[in-house]
Order: structure tokens, then sequence, then C-alpha cells
């Protein structure tokens, strides 16, 4: 009688929309390290306009890589190196923000010479990033169009993740150290599964690490951002206190 009711066309309808909002929440989850790396190479640039022309035409770049990646992803994940070529590049980055941040007293993002600089810098740290969350959403979905799917609702989730970081990168003291420091909990863990996959951390200790490292990235205000704040606050009680001293009087 109960397979009469329930069809299993309808039960596979179900476990691919469940198997989409997981790998949906798993992008938006693995997106906040890679997220903050997006918005440190963006903030370098001088204005707002060209911070987003260089996430918008990055990203639509490194969209192409990460579908290609998808795309190839049973044969890519047969060559350790690609992983290896990933890990290296976002522990560069890691050692270039803290040598830098030591260098300069007061340091602000990975400083980007230029817009045609940033553009690609923007793609291959995605892609880097990718080898992480393709490899994850392999092993969850075996459909291929539901990969490219949540591959997709990823990149759109990082673009509108990354501007916000790049305006949180200026309120908070700690949000850049700590971004940067889940950046190089990536880099280590492609690292290990290149030695032993053996060794490769689960991913909700690397979630929760992550989340706990980003805790104490929102821990702090920068007095930069408070102070301004203070003084609006001030500015507008004393107007008001001045308007009703003109009514009283």
């Amino acid at each position: 009688m109960l397979d009469q009711i329930v069809d299993s066309s309808l039960i596979f309808s179900f476990k691919t929309i469940l198997i989409f909002l997981v790998l949906v929440i798993l992008e938006a989850v693995l997106s906040a390290d890679n997220a903050i790396a997006l918005a440190a190479i963006a903030q370098g640039l001088p204005n707002r306009k060209s911070q987003k022309y260089a996430l918008n035409l990055g990203l639509v770049f490194a969209y192409i890589l990460r579908m290609a990646l998808i795309l190839t992803a049973t044969w890519v994940i047969n060559f350790w190196q690609f992983e290896l070529l990933g890990a290296l590049y976002l522990l560069w980055l890691v050692f270039n923000y803290f040598i830098f941040q030591k260098e300069k007293e007061h340091h602000h993002s990975l400083q980007s010479q230029s817009l045609w600089q940033a553009i690609p810098s923007i793609a291959i740290t995605d892609l880097a990033f990718s080898l992480d969350s393709v490899t994850t959403a392999i092993a969850i979905a075996d459909d291929l169009w539901l990969i490219l799917l949540g591959g997709t609702v990823g990149v759109i989730t990082l673009r509108f993740l990354a501007e916000l970081f790049i305006h949180w990168l200026e309120e908070y003291t700690h949000l850049e150290d700590a971004g940067f420091i889940t950046v190089g909990l990536v880099g280590v863990r492609l690292l290990i599964r290149v030695i032993n996959t053996d060794f490769v951390p689960p991913e909700w200790l690397m979630i929760s690490t992550i989340a706990l490292v980003f805790l104490w990235g929102f821990s702090k205000r920068s007095s930069e951002t408070i102070e301004p704040h203070k003084v609006a606050m001030e500015d507008l009680e004393l107007k008001e206190h001045e308007e009703r001293e003109k009514i009283s009087s």
C-alpha cells in the first residue's frame, strides 16, 4: 500500500532537492574564507567603483574556471599536482599578507597595483578554493547538473559576501586577520590531502574551526568606525538641545 502511495520519482525529487540544499549551504559556509580573500584583493583598489568592477569581472572568469573544473573534476582529482599548486597558492597569499602586515605598521589588505592585476588574482584565488569545495560536492552528489547548479549558486553567494566583507574589513579590527587564518587552514587541508588523505580533517571540524575564528574576527570594532558614529550622535544631541532652547526662548 505504501509503495502505491509514495511514487519512486517523488522520492527522487525530494532527494534531489535535499542534496541541492546541502550543496547550497555547504557553498555558503565554505565561501566565507574565500570571500574575505577576494574582498581583501579588491579592497586594495582605490575606490568603490573599481572594487565592484574587479569583483564582477573577476568572478565572471572565476565562474568559467569553476565550471571547467567541475566538468573535468574526475580527471583533475587524479593529479595531486593541482591540489599542491592550489595549497601553495593559498599559503602564499597568507604568507604575503602577514609579511606585509609585519613590515607595515598600518596594513590595509593585499595591495593591488592595478585593476588588471586584481581581476586575474580574484579568478585564480577562487579556483584554488574550488579545488576543495568541488571535491566535497562530488562526494555528496552524483548528478553533474546538480553540482554545476550548486557551483553557480556558490559564485553568486560569493559575489555578495565579498562586497559585504569589503565594508566589514573596515569595521572590525581582527576580521582580516581571521579571514587569512582560515585561508591558511584551507591551504593546509589541501596540502595534507596531497601528502596523505587519511590525515585530512573532517568537514565538520573545518567548519567549526572556521566559525570560531570568524567569531574572534567579529569580536572587536575598529575605533575609526566607532568614533565617527559617536561624534555624529553627539552632534545630533547638541542640535536637538539647541532647537529645544530656541523653542523655549
